[in-house]
């Protein structure tokens, strides 16, 4: 084998500019495809983490059809006491799990004395809310960066629709679950930056403030939203809470609890199976380049080596031998390819970091674009490439191992 990779390689010498050329376009294809899964990666995960950090949480869990009916934030859809003492006990048996908030939303209206308009609330605890969403605070343009009982805050749309200001009183009124109508004078608080999405222009008051203003005898939780210390495990702890919950159920053994994760949740999860089907097709493109470059310079290196394929093969060469020479000077292409392209994509993708360049993301502006490569992503990329590459080579291989001696020595 040592000398088949030997007599490949000096084949391959023999036709350096070919070599070069052939190994540059694999080179290229390789780089192209590690900078586009490099910068594509760093969006989508800021996309995620912007979501899921500010407005989200990784996985929510809910009364069974609540999420069905979230537009209209049912009341009537609530977690009583028991249910969410339940889920809680089931949170806290996962270690995966970093934090979590219980909410209670609802909707209402607003008003500055002069102006009425509709409004989203989520009543929190300012300290499990801010552990569980821990950008959310980074939103806040103007005020303190604490949610307090007595305070609202007010999302930038509203608030400057309105005309209110930080320190203004406010009115805030909601219809309660008995339909009977109640109302609270606030004060505003904060401002909140508006982003684009569910939740984007939701209200925060203090979970004590919610239930005083929805006049509600026993707390009563709208959702529970948590926070992992592992993005990686969101699929599986949420199979886990869902198989934990399940085995609570109604009267008509119907689940009394639903687990959602983000995806289900945000319509940009749509956008991030978008970047990741571009991914798919820009790998394709790569086996295309690798395939069409390798079959190329093998069909020129078998047409324009019969003579010599047909020499070998007449002093005794066994076919397979022949093939393996063939296959090898493919496998090497690939190798070089993949491990010029992988250094060279290496040190664009780190000029790329080093570069700071940021982007905008609905409202939120000057987010930072962190370029990086995983350990895996330049394994599969290269194995990619040699896999294709082997297999490129592989059908002039069979046909120069495939020659007769005679009819090749004959050749002109």
């Amino acid at each position: 084998m040592y000398n088949l990779f030997k007599i490949a390689i000096r084949n391959l010498m023999r036709y350096r500019r070919r070599t070069l050329l052939t190994a540059s376009l694999i080179a290229i294809g390789v780089i192209f495809v590690l900078v586009f899964v490099s910068v594509s990666g760093s969006f989508k995960n800021m996309i995620i983490g912007q979501i899921t950090g500010s407005m989200l949480g990784d996985i929510e869990i809910h009364r069974k059809g609540y999420v069905a009916s979230i537009d209209n934030l049912p009341l009537t859809l609530m977690m009583n006491p028991p249910q969410v003492k339940k889920a809680d006990g089931a949170i806290k048996t996962i270690p995966d799990i970093e934090a979590h908030s219980p909410r209670i939303k609802f909707g209402g209206l607003f008003s500055n004395f002069t102006e009425t308009t509709n409004i989203r609330l989520n009543g929190v605890y300012p300290d499990m809310e801010t552990k569980t969403l821990p950008l959310l605070t980074s939103r806040i343009m103007q005020g303190e960066k604490a949610i307090k009982k007595g305070e609202i805050i007010v999302p930038e749309l509203l608030a400057r629709g309105m005309k209110v200001n930080v320190g203004d009183m406010v009115v805030v009124i909601a219809t309660n679950k008995d339909g009977s109508v109640n109302g609270k004078q606030l004060k505003v608080g904060a401002i909140l930056e508006s982003v684009t999405g569910p939740g984007g222009r939701d209200g925060y008051v203090h979970i004590e403030d919610a239930m005083e203003i929805l006049r509600m005898e026993e707390q009563e939780i709208s959702e529970i939203a948590i926070k992992l210390y592992d993005f990686s495990k969101l699929n599986t702890v949420a199979h886990r809470l869902d198989a934990d919950l399940s085995s609570d159920v109604k009267k008509q053994d119907k689940p009394v609890f639903e687990v959602h994760t983000w995806e289900t949740l945000s319509p940009f999860y749509n956008i991030a199976r978008m970047i990741d089907m571009m991914t798919l097709f820009i790998k394709i493109m790569l086996i295309a380049i690798v395939l069409i470059s390798i079959m190329n310079v093998m069909i020129m290196a078998v047409y324009e080596r019969i003579r010599e394929i047909g020499t070998i093969a007449a002093i005794g060469t066994l076919p397979g031998k022949i093939l393996a020479m063939f296959v090898i000077e493919g496998f090497s292409l690939g190798v070089l390819g993949a491990v010029v392209g992988n250094v060279i994509g290496l040190v664009i993708v780190y000029i790329l970091d080093l570069a700071k360049i940021t982007f905008n993301f609905g409202r939120q502006t000057g987010l930072l674009l962190s370029p990086a490569l995983r350990a895996s992503d330049i394994l599969v990329v290269s194995v990619i490439v040699i896999i294709v590459a082997v297999l490129g080579s592989l059908q002039p291989a069979l046909k120069a191992s495939k020659m007769e001696p005679i009819a090749a020595l004959r050749h002109v």
